[in-house]
Formats: structure tokens, C-alpha cells, sequence
């Protein structure tokens, strides 16, 4: 089985457990067991992660891949408005719109206000040995609007 197989299941496994301690707990109040409140404990306990796991799973997203886009770091996020990530020397021409279009695409929609966001890409150009400066090479800009 693999792990998103396993987390797809998780929910019910929990969800079945919690329904067999739910029953076991029952029994031991009925038979006034010593364990009865230990047993509650690891019933309800078993539910909140049966339903931790199902919200989980409904709010997870795969990442989007878009053909011809290049993996660039991010460097500089202010949480708001504004990532900056870089590319190496190499990296080529064609790459920078799909690239620009897959880390806008991965934005999450809750994550930046309702603001406006630009993402930049930027190379390092050398102009002695020691010293280089920032160029940008591609830019997006993409609107949270919450409506």
C-alpha cells in the first residue's frame, strides 16, 4: 500500500476504531469496568483524528506541473506581495513563462490577503569578481481577489 493509498484509508481506519472503542466503552460503563474512563478517553481520541485526517485530506492539493517549466528557489517572500526566486546561469529562455505560470499556479488561494502578488525571476550577473547584480528576467503578476 502505498502513502496516499494509506491516507486515503486513514479516516475510515480511524473512524472504524473510534466505532469498536465507542462499543467497548459502552460495555465497560454497563459492567462498571475500571477502565471505562481510560477507554473513553482513546475512543474520542480515535474520532478527532478520524476526522483530522478527513479534513486533511480535503483541503491537500498536488502541485501544479506545467510542461517546459524549470525548478528556481524562492528567495525573498515578504508573505504578502511580493517572491523573488532565483535561476541559475544556465537557465534557459522558453522556461521562464511556464515557469512563471507553475509558481503562480501552486500560490495557495487563501495565503496572501486578497492582494495583488508579483513573482519575479532573477539571474545574478557577474560585472567584476566579486561583485554581480540582479537582473530580473520574467515576471507575473497574480490577484487574490476574495469575493
Amino acid at each position: 500500500m502505498s502513502f496516499f493509498e494509506l491516507l486515503a484509508n486513514t479516516p475510515k481506519i480511524f473512524g472504524f476504531l473510534g466505532i469498536f472503542l465507542f462499543l467497548i466503552s459502552l460495555i465497560a460503563f454497563i459492567f462498571n469496568f475500571g477502565f471505562k474512563f481510560r477507554i473513553t478517553g482513546a475512543t474520542i481520541f480515535s474520532l478527532l483524528l478520524s476526522l483530522s485526517s478527513w479534513a486533511f485530506i480535503q483541503s491537500y492539493t498536488d502541485n501544479v506541473k506545467i510542461d517546459g517549466a524549470k525548478y528556481v528557489p524562492i528567495v525573498y517572500d515578504n508573505g504578502f506581495d511580493l517572491i523573488v526566486t532565483k535561476a541559475d546561469s544556465e537557465f534557459p529562455e522558453e522556461a521562464i513563462e511556464p515557469t512563471l505560470k507553475q509558481l503562480s499556479e501552486n500560490l495557495k488561494k487563501g495565503s496572501r490577503s486578497g492582494s495583488k502578488v508579483k513573482i519575479k525571476i532573477r539571474k545574478l550577473e557577474k560585472i567584476s569578481n566579486d561583485v554581480s547584480k540582479p537582473v530580473i528576467i520574467g515576471e507575473i503578476e497574480k490577484s487574490f481577489n476574495m469575493n
